[in-house]
């Protein structure tokens, strides 16, 4: 009996000692195991990290491409061509509403070249902006005008008989034109015309060519008598200085000539960089695809 509990007594420590051994390389097998992945996820980052830092350093050392010369003077042209073409374009809008429009109105208006005598018949100051809706004159064409002048004058205008007189005495003789100018351009009478006189067609400018201070002065006193040219088409609208010369001359420079170079320059950009071909793009023939449909079947 001695002998069979102590080999049940041994039997079961062997048992016991083999399930611990069992246990204990299941546990190291884990653990290294595990120490491989760590270690393979580590070489992983490490090789990615290497390969970003290759591709950076590859990146900051890598050249653009050097252009050629054709390339250098298509961009150098197009920067020059569009900075004109912009100038130009607001050349114009700074042009347009200063100089180029009121020298078309007063070509539209049809001022006589021949100047005739007026007389100044009365000046008014007034202020408020219901009785300033006009002025003979202002500096600044874009406030509004709470103080005013008006001045009226009265002329004679030309008639048909005054002027062949005129062109009669222009043939002749210095004094005798004298003498028929004079008698034609005399003293107001009773058929005289009243018009107000203004320093432009708009009544409006800006200094140094507009001084309002001098030119009523001069002309804004009753009895004031100087040389006039009235319109054609509006005989109540008088101006002291009008030249016609000046005014196709000004358009020319203010308005013809920005246009023509803004309308040359984007004509170039348009040739350079769009394509203007009138011919559709070549289309495919539908036999080819219907030939290489049935091949494929």
């Amino acid at each position: 009996m001695r002998g069979s509990s102590s080999e049940l007594l041994l039997e079961a420590s062997c048992v016991q000692c083999q399930s611990d051994h069992h246990a204990g390389q299941h546990t190291a097998r884990h653990h290294q195991q595990h120490q491989l992945g760590e270690k393979h996820d580590f070489q992983e980052r490490e090789l990615r990290h290497r390969k970003l830092l290759e591709l950076g350093f590859g990146a900051s050392r890598r050249r653009p491409p050097r252009r050629t010369c054709r390339q250098r003077f298509n961009f150098y042209a197009t920067s020059a061509l569009a900075f004109v073409a912009t100038s130009g374009g607001a050349a114009l809008l700074f042009l347009v509403p200063l100089y180029v429009d009121p020298a078309i109105s007063t070509l539209a208006a049809d001022f006589s070249p021949d100047p005739v005598i007026c007389t100044t018949s009365r000046r008014e100051e007034l202020a408020g902006l219901f009785n300033c809706t006009w002025s003979s004159c202002r500096e600044g064409c874009t406030s509004d005008v709470y103080r005013c002048t008006h001045i009226y004058v009265t002329y004679t205008p030309w008639s048909n008989a005054s002027m062949k007189n005129d062109t009669g005495g222009r043939g002749g003789s210095a004094n005798s034109s004298g003498a028929a100018h004079t008698s034609t351009t005399s003293v107001p009478t009773p058929g005289d015309v009243e018009a107000v006189l203004l320093v432009n067609i708009k009544g409006c400018g800006y200094p140094p060519i507009v001084d309002c201070e001098n030119f009523t002065r001069e002309l804004g006193y009753e009895g004031a008598k100087f040389p006039c040219h009235y319109s054609r088409v509006n005989g109540s609208i008088v101006m002291a200085n009008y030249n016609r010369e000046a005014q196709v001359t000004t358009i020319i420079h203010f308005f013809a000539a920005p246009f023509v170079v803004t309308l040359a320059t984007s004509v170039a950009l348009c040739v350079m960089h769009c394509d203007c071909r009138c011919s559709p793009p070549p289309r495919h023939s539908s036999r080819g695809i219907r030939r290489g449909r049935g091949n494929d079947l």
